[in-house]
């Protein structure tokens, strides 16, 4: 073949140098036709769109045109002329056709047909040949652009924080441990336990839940900071909303109270909504066509919000802030609550927030997103900045429609004797914590922080349903395949 410096299909969708020869690399779709001529719908993943090839049928070897099958890598030297045919202003008349990777079209499992999600997540080595998986694939690579343009414009210096901790950010305690002791002759202590200070940090070590603690200390001294890296939680969760390992972006930033906090997560989900509408059009357009389709057989107020719509809906609008305290009243006295409608019923003050309940806020009671502050100190985390009331603390949880929680925030306390008094009480080592407690003995001042899951955030702008369709290779109990 002739040596012609190959164009990705999202340029030559774009040409108007109709007559001009080009060539284009890329994944074979789809073939129909007949003895006379041959359509081929050809996509490089650089767009949602396919560019069609016409071939002229005499002009091959017909052994040739056998190998273009659905999954077949080809590269094709042709001429840009005007589509005749509706659906696209651009087409290649093929000049000349090599193939560069035969598929087997009866092995081949990603076939011309709809398939259902949990087939393609069995197939996830394969299923960035589908449009839906590429849509998401392109998203999320403008989602993890523009989360990093937001925080350099704003001067925020991003931090690496460890993957491998001894420390429990959350507390939870359902982490992965990380270990070279041999399984089979673990050392002990005398008292029968394992013996870590054998082990190559000389400690328990775990993966990370959590980059927010290390990021406190590059705050108190930066100013404002943000970490983005994977993390991981040894939950045995199943369902649509959970993963072992995943994304957190989490600011910190020194001299920051509760309101700025909230100002912030604000301005930066608003800042991410609008970037994806402003640059990834052509994929939202077809994200949304499929969540239409799937959800075509369902009852009118049980359909999502159109796609578009609903991104455009949190620009729209400025988010409803309130007191844990108040969102509590109004779920008690609304109709689900009331009629046993709720899977969880809120009896009053205390009670944890479930999904349903935050989504009842922002899409039936207030129909604006919502940012809850002020919970009761018993169900959040040590590090969170008490009230005077000695029963709430300066958290903060935005809720979204569709996901609830989407952020969890707080401004952090800063007052070491209350820090350390709150670990006692939560059974948190001091100790063990040394480094964090001296921030706070060491020029401590207010500062604030929150985290957003960036697997949440992929779900509410791409409209997807589960959580293992948003992420490449998804980490769940007992799926670590690919």
């Amino acid at each position: 073949m002739e040596q012609i410096r190959r164009t990705k299909i999202v340029e030559l969708l774009k040409s108007t140098e109709f007559g001009k020869q080009a060539n284009v690399k890329g994944w074979v779709r789809t073939k129909r036709g007949n003895k006379q001529v041959n359509f081929i719908a050809l996509n490089d993943g650089s767009c949602i769109h396919n560019i069609q090839i016409v071939v002229d049928v005499p002009n091959f070897d017909e052994a040739l045109l056998k190998r273009i099958t659905t999954g077949a890598a080809v590269s094709i030297n042709g001429e840009i002329t005007e589509s005749t045919g509706s659906g696209q202003k651009v087409e290649i008349m093929a000049k000349e056709i090599e193939v560069m990777g035969d598929c087997d079209p009866e092995k081949y499992p990603i076939q011309p047909k709809k398939h259902t999600l949990e087939f393609l997540r069995e197939n996830a080595h394969l299923r960035y040949r589908t449009n839906t998986f590429g849509a998401i694939a392109r998203i999320r690579h403008a989602m993890i652009f523009a989360v990093h343009e937001f925080y350099t414009k704003k001067g925020f210096v991003n931090i690496h924080t460890p993957i491998i901790t001894a420390s429990d950010a959350e507390g939870a305690g359902e982490m992965f441990k990380v270990t070279t002791l041999d399984y089979d002759n673990m050392p002990r202590t005398e008292e029968g336990a394992i013996d870590y200070s054998q082990d190559f940090f000389g400690k328990a070590t775990n993966l990370t839940v959590s980059g927010q603690l290390e990021g406190e200390l590059a705050a108190l001294a930066m100013g404002e900071i943000y970490t983005f890296g994977p993390t991981f939680r040894a939950e045995n969760s199943n369902t649509s909303r959970h993963l072992a390992e995943f994304w957190m972006i989490e600011p910190e930033m020194a001299f920051y109270d509760l309101d700025d906090n909230m100002d912030l997560a604000e301005e930066f989900l608003k800042y991410l909504i609008k970037y994806a509408l402003d640059n990834c059009m052509d994929d939202l357009e077809f994200l949304s066509k499929r969540l239409q389709e799937e959800e075509k057989n369902k009852k009118a107020d049980e359909r999502s919000m159109e796609l578009i719509e609903k991104l455009q809906f949190v620009l729209a609008n400025d988010f409803i802030r309130l007191p844990y305290t108040e969102a509590i009243e109004v779920l008690k006295n609304s109709k689900p609550n009331k009629k046993g409608k709720f899977k969880y019923p809120i009896d009053g003050f205390g009670s944890d927030l479930q999904s349903e309940h935050e989504r009842y806020l922002v899409e039936k009671h207030f129909k604006k997103p919502v940012i809850l502050t002020d919970y009761p100190k018993d169900i959040k985390a040590f590090y969170m900045k008490q009230n005077d009331d000695g029963k709430t603390v300066r958290a903060m949880d935005v809720l979204f429609p569709q996901i609830g929680e989407i952020i969890g925030g707080s401004q952090r306390e800063e007052d070491y004797d209350k820090l350390v008094y709150r670990m006692e009480e939560m059974d948190i080592p001091a100790e063990e914590m040394w480094w964090y407690l001296d921030t706070r003995r060491f020029g401590s001042v207010v500062h604030s922080g929150f985290g957003l899951g960036f697997e949440r955030l992929m779900l509410f702008v791409t409209g997807m349903g589960n959580i293992r369709d948003v992420i490449p290779f998804p980490r769940t109990p007992k799926t670590a395949e690919f």
